[in-house]
C-alpha cells in the first residue's frame, strides 16, 4: 500500500486544490444558489463519480487518448461545450424561482446528479488533469496501481465534499435570500445560465496546455 506519508501530501495538496476557487465550486455554488443545498450536493456527487470515472480511465491508460488522438479531445470537449449551452438555455427559461425550485428535490436530486456527473465526464482537462497529478503519488512497488489510484480519487472526493460542504451551505442562504425579494427572485437562475454559458466558453477556447 501507499505510504502514510505520501498520502498526507496529497491530501494536503487536494485541501490546496479544492479550497481555490475553480470551475467545479463556481458550478456547485452556482447550483446551491438557484436551487437548493440538495442540489448543491447532487451535482458534487456527481462530479465526484465522474472523478472516479476519469481515474478508472486513468487506471487502464483510456486517459492517455486524449495525449495520442488530439481529435478524440476536441470532440469530447466540444459536445461537453453543447451539453453545457443545453443546461445554460434550461437553467434560463424554467419556470419557478429558487424557493419553488427547492420544492421538488426528490425529481431534481438525480437530474442534479447526472447533469454534474456529465459535465465532469464531458470535461477532458479533468482527465488530463488525473493523468498529470495522480502518477506522482503512486508507488508502483506497493502493489496494485488501480487500487492506489481509486484511493487516491476517494481522498481527492472527500476533501472536496468538505470544502464544497462549506461553499453549498453558504451559498444556499445567500440564495434563498434573493429568492425572496421579488425583484431578485430569477437572478440565481440568471447566475447559474451565466456560469453554464462562461464553462461552455471556457472548454471552447482552452487548449490543453
Amino acid at each position: 500500500m501507499v505510504e502514510l506519508s505520501t498520502l498526507v501530501v496529497f491530501a494536503l495538496a487536494c485541501v490546496a486544490l479544492t479550497a481555490t476557487p475553480g470551475p467545479d465550486m463556481l458550478l456547485i455554488a452556482s447550483r446551491s444558489a438557484s436551487q437548493g443545498r440538495l442540489a448543491g450536493l447532487a451535482t458534487y456527487i456527481g462530479i465526484a463519480f465522474g472523478l472516479y470515472c476519469h481515474a478508472l480511465a486513468a487506471a487502464f491508460g483510456l486517459s492517455k487518448l486524449f495525449l495520442a488522438a488530439p481529435i478524440a479531445y476536441d470532440v469530447v470537449r466540444i459536445i461537453g461545450a453543447i451539453y453545457l449551452l443545453y443546461l445554460a438555455w434550461g437553467a434560463l427559461t424554467s419556470n419557478g424561482n429558487a424557493s419553488e425550485l427547492k420544492k421538488t428535490h426528490r425529481i431534481s436530486f438525480w437530474v442534479m446528479f447526472r447533469q454534474g456527473l456529465f459535465t465532469n465526464l464531458l470535461n477532458p482537462k479533468v482527465a488530463l488533469f488525473v493523468l498529470a497529478l495522480f502518477p506522482q503519488f503512486i508507488e508502483p512497488a506497493a502493489g496494485n496501481v488501480a487500487l492506489q489510484i481509486m484511493i487516491l480519487a476517494t481522498i481527492l472526493n472527500i476533501i472536496g465534499l468538505l470544502v464544497n460542504g462549506i461553499v453549498i451551505l453558504t451559498v444556499d442562504k445567500i440564495g434563498s435570500i434573493f429568492s425572496a425579494k421579488g425583484r431578485f427572485k430569477r437572478l440565481p437562475q440568471i447566475f447559474l445560465a451565466t456560469v453554464f454559458t462562461g464553462l461552455a466558453t471556457r472548454l471552447v477556447f482552452d487548449t490543453r496546455n
